[in-house]
Order: C-alpha cells, then sequence, then structure tokens
C-alpha cells in the first residue's frame, strides 16, 4: 500500500513532517481512564478483602499492571504482583471472580454501568487538536486496548472523526497482541495507508508509549495523565506534555 504524506510539522517539537496520528483514547481524548481507574479499584478491592490480600489494591496497581493493556491482561499481571493465578476461563462468561475472564467481565460491567449513567466528553485540549489536524486533513486513528473503544467514541461524539479505530475487539480477531506489543499501532498505520515511520503516537500510559518506541514511528508523545514525565520517557515517549493543545499552533 502507499505511503500518503502530510506536511504536518509540530514546530514547539521538531521540524520534519508527518502524515498521521494514532491516538489511544482513554486518557488521551477523554477522560474515560478515570472510570476505568474507578472500575478497577471496585473490582479489585472487593476481591483483595474479601481474601485477606496484602498490600491492598492502590492507584498505583493500575498504573504499574493495568493502564493500556488489554483488560485480561491487566487483570493476570495485577493477580501476579500478589502471587495469585487463576484459570482463563472464557471471554464470554458470566462476571465474577473464579477466572481471570470472569475478573474482567465484572470489570467491565461496573465500566458500562459509569459510562451509561454519567456519559464522558473529550478533553478540551484534545478537541482543540484533533480540529487543528482535520483542517490539514491529516489521517487520524485511534489505537485502544479496550474492547469499549466504539461505544466511548459515540458517546462523546468522535466516532466521525476518525478513519480507523484499532480496539481490542479487532486487534483479537486478528491475531495482533496488545500493548506494550507495537503491533497494534503498525496495523493502525497500515490501515491509513501510511508508514510507520511517518506517524505520531499519542499515549497517557507506559504500556502505550512502550509501545510506540518499540515500532518504527516518527514520533511519540507522552500525555502525562498521572504517570509522570520522568516514567512516560524512561518507557518510550520522545516529548511529553500536560495536555494536547500545548501542540496547537498559536
Amino acid at each position: 500500500m502507499p505511503s500518503r504524506h502530510f506536511d504536518w510539522t509540530i514546530p514547539q517539537v521538531t521540524t520534519r513532517g508527518f502524515g498521521a496520528a494514532l491516538f489511544d483514547l482513554d486518557g488521551v481524548l477523554t477522560p474515560t481512564a478515570d472510570v476505568h481507574m474507578a472500575a478497577w479499584r471496585r473490582m479489585f478491592t472487593g476481591y483483595f478483602e474479601a481474601r485477606h490480600v496484602t498490600p491492598a489494591y492502590s492507584d498505583d496497581d493500575y498504573f504499574s499492571y493495568i493502564d493500556g493493556k488489554p483488560r485480561y491482561d491487566g487483570v493476570r499481571a495485577c493477580l501476579a504482583s500478589r502471587g495469585i493465578s487463576l484459570p482463563e476461563g472464557q471471554p464470554d462468561e458470566a462476571a465474577g471472580d473464579r477466572t481471570v475472564s470472569a475478573l474482567g467481565n465484572a470489570k467491565n460491567d461496573a465500566f458500562n454501568e459509569v459510562l451509561r449513567d454519567e456519559g464522558v466528553a473529550a478533553f478540551p485540549g484534545s478537541l482543540a487538536l484533533l480540529d487543528h489536524l482535520e483542517a490539514l486533513g491529516v489521517p487520524m486513528a485511534v489505537v485502544s486496548s479496550s474492547r469499549n473503544a466504539n461505544d466511548v467514541l459515540k458517546v462523546a461524539g468522535l466516532a466521525h472523526r476518525f478513519e480507523v479505530v484499532v480496539d481490542g475487539t479487532l486487534a483479537a480477531k486478528n491475531g495482533l497482541p496488545g500493548k506494550p506489543a507495537p503491533d497494534t499501532y503498525e496495523y493502525a498505520a497500515y490501515l491509513l495507508g501510511v508508514d510507520a515511520a511517518d506517524a505520531v503516537v499519542f499515549e497517557d500510559a507506559l504500556s502505550g508509549v512502550e509501545a510506540g518506541a518499540a515500532g518504527d514511528f516518527g514520533l511519540v508523545i507522552g500525555v502525562d495523565r498521572g504517570a509522570g514525565v520522568e516514567a512516560l520517557v524512561r518507557h518510550g515517549a520522545n516529548v511529553v506534555v500536560s495536555d494536547l493543545s500545548e501542540l496547537v499552533e498559536k
């Protein structure tokens, strides 16, 4: 597939041009990372307390073991941090606590309840950058480990902005490993018809910037929503901003 190229530069960062923008969703475009964090906290706090597991679950566990990863990988990693191993189970099984899949589905139920009841709106600064890129005609994709990505985009009024959405469901269908592997971002660039080396990755999760660093991408921009500037750089971000509006030309 021939590569598309657009003369999009980021003066605050570099003078070279780029051909596409690849965005993580939760925490980069929408504040749904807070909803995910609350859902994980509810599920794991109850699970650990019922079994007298120590140390108690904290938000540090979210950033260390869960953030940015496919749901079941996050369950598995957090349990492993406490020396717990559960059967894998089946993705379509009922929410519960006997398997990795059941725990992941319990978390997903909690997330969907909050999304349905409270909705979600995009970060204003992220909208400003999307408007800027849209005016330039830059191809854009969402690359999310979540299987709820399309629902979130619809609720936030963002679905029409993206040519490509590579979510957890599409990744599983195509046998693509999740972040921190670069495969989902590489697939999004391919679907847009842009070489990875001409694409910019936007991520707030440590596993996400690792995915960007592991691929041959033109630039990895970390968005600090709580992971910390030093940690994002250490894991692979070339540049870190606190808000995407910083990348819009004034």
